[in-house]
């Protein structure tokens, strides 16, 4: 078990020793369970649609239930590469206006929902969701800037293997990725995704 995921595991029988609402670990994926272990409660910040698809892997690997909104250009195989489990995906390309509602409805039933907002998200429909979440014990990922998130991963550098001397096939990728939670120093790693 990684570092960051003891220190998760004691912050969360902390919590529970105080009274506060139990925030449960949710299964990652081994490409960035050394970065960032999610919690049930919380809502996590992503600049790209690699990890996006890394953060939601993890559960969908598990068996739980993940959710896209606001996807219009959902790769169904990308998300397969990626150990997503599609017969336990739920997929709504374009809620458009009504993406507050439902995103709630699919935080009321699984377990990750993964969310393109239309636009800048305010405070209050954030708040909405925020608590949404706590009740529900769901996590949400968000391609985008979010008012309050637990963490904000980017990728910052993305190189590829396997092309030889102008020939041959690409292997694989690898993404630099910092994550950045709250007024502490960025975490940097490098994920093969």
């Amino acid at each position: 078990m990684s570092q960051a995921a003891v220190l998760d595991q004691l912050r969360g029988r902390i919590q529970a020793l105080q009274g506060g609402p139990t925030r449960l670990s949710v299964p990652t994926a081994p490409s960035v369970e050394g970065l960032v272990q999610l919690r049930t409660g919380a809502v996590y910040s992503v600049d790209s649609t690699t990890l996006a698809m890394e953060l939601a892997a993890g559960a969908s690997q598990a068996g739980e239930w993940v959710g896209f909104a606001g996807w219009d250009d959902f790769g169904a195989e990308a998300a397969h590469q990626r150990g997503i489990e599609l017969s336990r995906t739920v997929l709504v390309p374009a809620p458009g206006e009504h993406w507050l509602e439902v995103t709630a409805a699919l935080v009321d039933v699984l377990k990750v929902v993964v969310l393109r907002p239309p636009g800048t998200v305010d405070a209050k429909s954030a708040s909405i969701l925020d608590a949404r979440l706590r009740s529900r014990s769901g996590v949400l990922v968000v391609q985008g800037d979010w008012p309050r998130c637990e963490a904000r991963l980017s990728a910052v550098r993305t190189s590829w293997e396997g092309i030889g001397r102008g020939s041959g096939r690409l292997r694989e990728r690898r993404i630099e990725v910092v994550v950045r939670r709250g007024a502490g120093p960025p975490a940097r790693a490098e994920v093969v995704a």
